[in-house]
This record gives C-alpha cells, structure tokens and sequence, in this order.
C-alpha cells in the first residue's frame, strides 16, 4: 500500500436525502408522461368515437324477412279490380258512348233499322263488355299472383296472413265470374242484340 495515497472512508447515505431525490425524480418522470396542450386535445380526440355508428352496418337489409305488403297490396287490388269488372267503369262508359257517336255518325245519312242497331247499340254493348272483360282478366292475374307470391324469393318464417288468402282468393273469383260474364255479354250470349221487325 502506497503511503502517500490517502483513502476517504465510506460516508453512509442520508435516508432522508435519498428518499427526496427519489421523489423529485419520480415527479419528473410524470411530468414527462402527461401531454399538454395540442398533443392532449389530439389523444382526447383519437379516444373519442366521433363518427358514430357505421350507416352501411344500418342499413344492411340482407338479414331482414320479406314484410308481405306486396302480396297484401295485391290481394285488395285484385278484389277491387274484380268488382269493378261486374259493375263497369268509367272507362267502360266512355268507350261506349264513343261508339254510339262513331255509329251515329256512320247511319246519319240513312241506313237500315239492323245498321242501326249494330252500330249505335251494338258496337257500344261490345266495347262495355270488352273493357270489363279487360278489369276481370287483371283481377285474375293479380289475385293469383298474390296467393302464389310466398312460393318465389326469400322463405319467411311466418306464414301469409289469412286475410290475405281469403281477400286474394275473393279477388281471384270475382275476376274469373266477371271474365265469364263479359265473354258471354260480348258474343250476345246473354242478351241478344235487339232485331228490327219487318214493317207492314
């Protein structure tokens, strides 16, 4: 051992000291971690849902079952068409009254009793019966296709309503009752056109 080397003994640490130094180190470490200003509005921003829920997730409809408003729709249309075939419409009406006037104008300058009654009397019978017979024909398409629509597309889980049947089936009948009473209207099966006597 050299004798000129002078060696300090060991000071033992101050608790208290370390402990402070500790604290003060502790604290700028915190100090570092917490953002502020523009970089804490950022992370406030990225943690916040701002977009809200995703629409193409709402209205995805892929999942849903068909509601039947189709076929309910169609059922009362078919009903409806098929009592507007048995009692006329207006466009019925309007065609006949536009034959009898084609007919008047043809037998104006004369013509013979038979002329006349075919073409004022029964070109007009012809083309109420031919128009009803048109709104009998779509209440019979209508009305199937209303009973025959749950059998094509997507299965439901829950069967047609009754009411629905029942109304199609209504309109189907009136359709077919009406198509067959404007058939035998047209071609005079019915009600023969009226005939001109022979004068004495």
């Amino acid at each position: 051992m050299n004798p000129r080397t002078t060696t300090s003994p060991t000071v033992p640490a101050d608790p208290e000291a370390t402990a402070a130094a500790e604290a003060t180190a502790a604290e700028a470490s915190d100090a570092e971690e917490i953002p502020t200003g523009k970089a804490a509005a950022e992370d406030a921003s990225e943690d916040l849902d701002l977009d809200g829920p995703d629409l193409d997730d709402l209205d995805d409809d892929s999942g849903k079952e068909p509601s039947g408003l189709g076929a309910a729709a169609a059922s009362v249309v078919a009903a409806g068409l098929g009592v507007v075939a048995l009692t006329g419409s207006w466009t019925g009406k309007v065609a006949a009254e536009r034959e009898t006037l084609i007919g008047q104008i043809k037998t104006s300058n004369g013509g013979t009793a038979a002329q006349q009654i075919s073409e004022i009397y029964g070109d007009a019978w012809h083309s109420t019966a031919l128009v009803n017979g048109l709104f009998a024909l779509l209440a019979l398409l209508v009305g199937a296709f209303a009973l025959v629509r749950p059998a094509f597309g997507a299965p439901s889980a829950h069967p047609q309503p009754g009411w629905v049947r029942a109304v199609a089936t209504a309109g189907i009948v009136l359709g077919a009752l009406g198509l067959l009473l404007s058939a035998a209207m047209y071609f005079d099966l019915i009600v023969a056109l009226p005939t001109a006597t022979a004068t004495q």
